[in-house]
């Protein structure tokens, strides 16, 4: 059997090598990707940071004058969102530092990590809004210059889906998951601003609970935000892919030239980074050498199609023995140790 790992080195180092088909040329590894996309992700996050601090500000200054508990919901979840800026900040900064000894795969775990501490603090907002929301059903007060929180409202929907239009398209541009749930989240909260002008439309109706019920649907809506966020959270640190993703590397490998069979696909991200391990089967009669360029062919094939790839581990097998069911050692004992397999 024969592993190969190509030219390429990894992600988070500079690899490079030039290559030519037909009339066209290119080179891999004059910048280092990851370096590109970490710069792209802290752009996004910075202007998304002041344009939800903006806002906020904004709203706080009505909520003070007004009120109004279903603006102070609102309001409390925005500057929430601008802080789950930070630890995405933090993220993104840290993949631009080079592997280490130590972390010989890179920090690209962080990213995950700042999606956990995301989920965190929506949880945090929910709580916070709810609270002041079933306080002033409790104790009901009135609310003032309706004008103004509903400006405020509006404010807050345009802040929120600038926010969103930023963060997922970066997102989807760099392969961020945490990015992308983060735009979704902002879009979401974009149309609980909203929610806040039917509040003060029904307090100017005649309706005063109408703010903290308001207040109380926005909580909810935070809470089902805390429900999806949290599940692609917990995948992505459990190291779960998309299985059309597996379909995607598999496909891809099929198609390279000498491949006769590929028998096992895993892949895990590592914060907006893919890596990939692949077992394929060539024909027993090739070289050593024939059956390295055949796994590195593959491996260049899977860097140009599959999209967010960073690496890819290729396992080659003799095509009568290809599969993990082949590299099985039976039960065997040695140096006094129990009856024990591979």
């Amino acid at each position: 059997m024969l592993h190969h790992h190509g030219e390429h080195s990894h992600a988070a180092s500079p690899h490079r090598h030039t290559h030519t088909h037909g009339a066209h040329r290119h080179t891999h590894g004059v910048v280092d990707p990851s370096l590109i996309t970490a710069q792209r992700g802290l752009w996004a996050i910075k202007w998304s940071l002041l344009g939800l601090l903006a806002t906020a500000l904004v709203q706080i200054g009505v909520v003070w004058l007004s009120g109004s508990v279903a603006l102070l919901a609102d309001t409390i979840h925005n500057v929430a969102d601008a802080g789950t800026a930070l630890p995405l900040w933090v993220a993104f900064a840290l993949a631009r530092w080079r592997p280490s000894r130590r972390f010989s795969y890179g920090y690209g775990r962080v990213e995950d990590l700042a999606g956990a501490a995301i989920v965190l603090i929506i949880v945090l907002s929910a709580l916070g809004a709810g609270y002041e929301s079933i306080n002033r059903l409790w104790h009901p007060q009135p609310v003032a210059y309706l004008w103004a929180v509903m400006a405020a409202s509006v404010i807050g929907f345009l802040g929120n889906e600038a926010v969103a239009v930023l963060r997922i398209k970066v997102g989807r541009e760099i392969g961020s998951a945490a990015l992308v749930a983060d735009g979704y989240h902002a879009r979401v909260d974009g149309f609980t601003s909203l929610a806040v002008l039917g509040g003060a439309v029904g307090v100017w109706l005649g309706y005063p609970l109408a703010d903290p019920l308001i207040g109380l649907l926005i909580t909810a809506v935070i809470g089902t935000i805390v429900w999806t966020s949290s599940q692609a959270v917990l995948t992505r640190l459990l190291d779960g892919v998309d299985p059309e993703v597996i379909d995607e590397i598999t496909q891809a490998a099929q198609h390279a030239p000498g491949v006769q069979d590929v028998t096992d696909v895993r892949a895990r991200w590592s914060g907006h980074q893919l890596y990939a391990e692949v077992n394929i089967a060539v024909d027993a009669a090739l070289s050593v050498q024939e059956a390295h360029e055949v796994a590195k062919e593959m491996r260049h094939r899977l860097l140009h199609q599959v999209r967010y790839l960073a690496n890819a581990t290729v396992h080659v097998d003799p095509v009568h023995a290809s599969g993990e069911r082949y590299h099985q050692i039976a039960e065997h004992t040695h140096d006094d140790l129990p009856p024990h397999a591979h």
